[in-house]
């Protein structure tokens, strides 16, 4: 089999015919508008390019392949009408593939699920041809893969291990192998300040991301500002070096440059025992017995592989994605009151979780845009002058999925979201008669890259529970400290009668805390012997979690988590070995910090809920 730069091309040994030609939407040399999305790969089997225009249609993706033999080429595309899980009829997204500037016919808008759709033929000859993608709509379109072929006994699965199989058969090149003595998974600030962490103190460490952009809910893709305190409690160095990195303006749902991301890059690319994988995606686990050997990773927009092999692991990833392929224990949902003993929990056990949000916000029209129509979208969500949202913008509030599991159904959680937002924007656009100041705006910003709150929860030998935080309870290994408010989002009232059980805004009642030092042993798998856990994914109750999931607070246990791997490696222990026999060892690199140590630094808007002060603690336990 031959691989080209632009394309892949199936020969008589992948058990397709040389007549065949088999084309990976997201490598596609020329993205144009269109953008790769990789989130559900897991679910889906790929990463696949979607036209985000918010409704005006994206620029031309196009490349070129290799045609082998000339004839009469049958056009296939794997795409998906997204609309379908809530309307029974054509949707939104529609493109038109482009062979040699021919146009087939549009695709996208039919079928509930990903499958093949015919395009259309074309007359080809040997040679290099171009294929583009066309988008017609601007409303989201999606495009797995494209085939090109002549045999008639060409047999395309629509999904399962038949797809996965026949997409690891295009692969020639081999997976490199790279070894390092710590692999962080995962480029949010967790991640970035536990990969940091670990090679300011000697460690050769690999940091993967599935995006270009690192910052998770922090970058410019999601928009979430930097919650929480840091600097504070027993170990008041942990949490200096988010002034490194960390946004100067508050705010969420702004414009890109409030996120710096070009700040975060650069504290990553300073350390030179750092080695970045951007944009690539963590696929398979191997064990070894109870630890992890290796982790397969796969670029998102190459396919290429890369194994890579280290003593020990950081789940950064949110999902808990690591730990859930190496078999470690977790959980997800609401734990029942009774369980540990929480007066904030529900009184049964249920998979209710707190959910993704899309965030968007509107501008003034200017020039050309004055006077501009919205297009209409109308897919199955239904607005009136009543229910319809009249906002500027949209942050935090609108949030999806507390319904449904945010790992096997994230892309439908995702794309009702964006449905929602398109939705009530066309309604005030098109048919609200009195807009307000809403009359001279237009869309200008909606994500698509979820703003995910919570999945997976790995347990370590400590679970994070209310009851250590009311009381402000004292560990022995108390690391980082947790300021936010016990913040459990749950379905908005008056948005549930309007949208009973398709809920997209949430409300939230935020219950002040006493800034609590949270277990070492929080941080790191209980049945997984070299995998630890910084984000939102770490060894935490439902409830606990409404406290410790903002982004400094992360932060600090990604640095917590460098530290303890520093100590592994110069010891030659576990996880769990550095709080048995290294404890007090451990708290001297916490409170000294990974920081930077100059007194220039800005402090970084170090903030609470923009709250001046924290509350009087409700009861202490004495410090021995």
């Amino acid at each position: 089999m031959k691989f080209f730069a632009f394309g892949l091309v199936l020969m008589a040994a992948c058990g397709v015919s040389a007549q065949t030609v088999w084309l990976e939407a997201e490598s596609m040399a020329d993205k144009g508008g269109w953008v790769v999305d990789q989130q559900y790969m897991d679910q889906m089997g790929s990463p696949y390019l979607m036209a985000h225009g918010i409704g005006t249609p994206v620029a031309d993706a196009s490349t070129t392949v290799e045609i082998e033999k000339d004839g009469v080429y049958d056009v296939w595309v794997r795409t998906y009408n997204w609309t379908s899980p809530w309307y029974n009829g054509e949707g939104p997204g529609m493109f038109q593939p482009v062979v040699n500037k021919h146009r087939l016919s549009a695709v996208g808008h039919t079928g509930d699920s990903w499958q093949w759709q015919h395009a259309g033929s074309v007359g080809l000859q040997k040679g290099p041809a171009t294929v583009a993608l066309h988008d017609l709509t601007g409303f989201n379109g999606r495009c797995d893969a494209i085939v090109l072929t002549c045999d008639e006994d060409v047999a395309l699965p629509d999904g399962g291990s038949g797809l996965s199989e026949l997409r690891r058969s295009f692969r020639t090149a081999e997976a490199d192998t790279a070894v390092y003595d710590f692999v962080v998974i995962g480029g949010g600030t967790a991640g970035m300040c536990a990969a940091v962490t670990a090679a300011r103190n000697g460690l050769k460490t690999a940091l993967v991301n599935d995006r270009p952009v690192l910052g998770g809910n922090n970058s410019s893709e999601v928009r979430v500002h930097l919650g929480g305190r840091s600097e504070i409690g027993p170990n008041e160095g942990l949490g200096r070096m988010i002034r490194e990195f960390g946004q100067s303006r508050r705010g969420n749902a702004k414009p890109a440059e409030f996120y710096e991301d070009e700040k975060k890059q650069a504290f990553v690319d300073a350390e030179p025992l750092v080695t970045l994988y951007a944009s690539c995606h963590a696929s398979s686990v191997v064990m070894d017995g109870g630890a992890i050997k290796s982790v397969t990773i796969e670029n998102i927009e190459n396919g290429r592989e890369t194994v890579l092999a280290a003593p020990r692991f950081a789940d950064c990833t949110g999902d808990g994605t690591i730990g859930y392929l190496a078999g470690a224990d977790f959980r997800m949902g609401r734990e029942a009151a009774d369980e540990y003993g929480e007066t904030y929990a529900p009184a049964v056990a249920d998979s209710m979780v707190m959910g993704t949000s899309i965030q968007w916000y509107t501008s003034k029209m200017k020039g050309k845009r004055r006077g501009a129509r919205f297009p209409r979208f109308e897919y199955g969500i239904c607005f009136t002058d009543s229910t319809c949202e009249l906002l500027k913008k949209g942050e935090w509030k609108w949030e999806s999925g507390m319904n449904r599991n945010q790992v096997t159904e994230a892309e439908r959680v995702r794309d009702y979201a964006l449905a929602v937002v398109l939705a009530n924007w066309s309604y005030i656009v098109n048919d609200l008669s009195d807009k307000g100041e809403l009359a001279d705006r237009y869309l200008d910003w909606v994500g698509y890259i979820g703003g995910k709150r919570e999945s997976r929860r790995l347990l370590g030998d400590y679970v994070l529970k209310q009851d250590d935080i009311d009381k402000n309870v004292f560990h022995e290994d108390a690391s980082f400290t947790t300021t936010w408010d016990i913040d459990l989002h749950f379905p908005d009232p008056v948005n549930s009668r309007h949208f009973p059980g398709a809920e997209f805004k949430a409300a939230t009642e935020h219950r002040a805390i006493y800034p609590h030092a949270v277990p070492y042993r929080c941080l790191y798998s209980r049945n997984v012997d070299n995998l630890f856990m910084a984000g939102r994914n770490i060894s935490t109750t439902h409830v606990a979690m409404g406290t410790t999931r903002t982004m400094r607070t992360t932060a600090m246990m990604g640095e917590v988590v460098g530290m303890a791997a520093a100590l592994c490696h110069k010891h030659s222990t576990t996880p769990r070995g550095v709080y048995h026999h290294f404890l007090p060892e451990l708290k001297e690199m916490m409170k000294r910090g990974a920081g930077a140590p100059s007194e220039t630094l800005p402090d970084n808007q170090n903030f609470n809920f923009g709250k001046p002060s924290l509350p009087a603690p409700r009861a202490m336990m004495p410090a021995p």
